[in-house]
């Protein structure tokens, strides 16, 4: 027997000022709760390891974001701040079935074990080119990690691949900033689109006459050869890889770091070698998830799940916060980071057709950088109490404005 949710609607902090109470709330609401997103925006979240697997994989939720019935009746103002994530466009992030295949495999060939494989020597030449300039700064001088660190190794990496000029950078990350953030003006919504969408068109018609060993050159490629990917699919489908591409890494690399100086013990057994770095990743993966909420879902029938109803027409988001500590998928001790907990079975990078193709790459820059930030500054540490730490006010990551650090004792 189905029953009605009955709590009030859990709303969702615009500023993200306590991630960890947010996705308990969430979590103790059931494994289906009704939130509300900044803006003022109704929907539904699943909070639970099982029922995300279950709803993940079930043809009946959508991308269509016209099966959104809170958008058919002109509820979502086209100023929402969200506005970018829920409707970004026709991409593989959009689209279902055959179209989500077809676009899909494209990026999936450039992104396979075998291939980001090939991308290491690459990448460990870039972090140590990275670390050798942190090595200069003055002894007992603060250094903002993720400034110099986390953000520009996976924004080059992603760039590389895709075909991305540095010079573009600057303007990317300022976009960027306004797209994610619940605090963008409203009346700039509007015009921070129109800038994106103008700042991928010209890189797309830069690759159009300069093709080069890039995924958006093969992107080009293949809609010429008959695949008929349209220019519009080309651009987003570079947009979300950029998007998606450095920001879960830079907030991977962050919170591993974080976690380290708050469990010294854990500290010790990844530094002497009694565990893997692999460890550290999976668990920072799982416990402090670098994408807190998903959004967004469309429900084309009653869903059920468990004992309650995901309602025809109604939103869904995927509250990757609260799924990474269900004791019910990882036992009594979900709420502690733990490099030894064997098996980790999380599923911070999505499952289902839409799991991220760029969790490979992720693992990988992860897998390079950390043990190379601990090898050179091992008594690297927390320049400010944690609790100094802020996270910026995006609802889709847990992400932080600056992480201070010194590289010595």
């Amino acid at each position: 027997m189905t029953c009605p949710i009955d709590h009030e609607p859990l709303i969702l902090d615009p500023l993200v000022q306590d991630l960890d109470a947010e996705s308990d709330a969430l979590r103790a609401a059931g494994p289906l709760a009704r939130v509300v997103l900044p803006g003022g925006v109704a929907c539904y979240a699943v909070t639970r390891h099982a029922a995300a697997r279950q709803l993940l994989t079930d043809a009946r939720l959508v991308k269509d974001i016209n099966v959104w019935g809170a958008w058919q009746r002109g509820e979502i103002p086209p100023d929402w701040p969200l506005i970018g994530l829920a409707n970004p466009g026709r991409s593989m992030l959009t689209v279902d079935g055959a179209d989500h295949r077809r676009l899909r495999t494209l990026v999936a060939q450039a992104l396979t074990v075998r291939r980001v494989e090939r991308l290491r020597a690459g990448i460990e030449k870039l972090t140590t080119g990275m670390l050798d300039r942190l090595a200069e700064t003055p002894a007992g001088e603060t250094v903002d990690l993720k400034a110099e660190f986390a953000y520009p190794l996976p924004m080059n990496v992603v760039s590389e691949l895709m075909g991305v000029d540095s010079a573009d950078h600057p303007r990317l990350r300022h976009l960027f900033e306004k797209f994610f953030s619940t605090q963008t003006p409203p009346e700039e919504v509007p015009q921070m689109m129109a800038d994106l969408g103008a700042l991928f068109a010209k890189i797309v018609e830069s690759k159009r006459a300069n093709p080069g060993d890039d995924l958006t050159s093969a992107l080009i490629a293949a809609s010429e050869d008959g695949d008929h990917l349209s220019t519009e699919e080309i651009t987003n489908t570079l947009q979300l890889m950029i998007a998606a591409g450095h920001e879960t890494t830079i907030s991977l690399i962050v919170n591993a770091v974080v976690a380290l100086q708050a469990h010294p013990e854990q500290r010790k057994l990844v530094l002497s070698g009694e565990v893997p770095w692999e460890n550290v990743i999976e668990e920072t993966l799982r416990w402090s998830t670098p994408t807190s909420h998903v959004l967004i879902r469309f429900a084309t029938e009653d869903i059920e799940v468990g004992d309650t109803v995901l309602p025809r027409g109604e939103g869904l988001i995927v509250s990757f916060g609260a799924i990474g500590r269900d004791e019910e998928a990882h036992g009594p001790t979900a709420g502690d980071f733990d490099i030894t907990r064997t098996p980790n079975r999380h599923i911070s990078f999505g499952h289902g057709p839409h799991v991220c193709p760029g969790a490979a790459l992720s693992r990988l820059e992860a897998g390079v950088a950390l043990p190379a930030l601990f090898g050179r500054f091992p008594e690297l540490h927390l320049a400010v109490p944690a609790t100094e730490l802020r996270n910026k006010p995006v609802v889709t990551q847990n992400d932080l404005y600056a992480l201070p650090v010194k590289l010595g004792g």
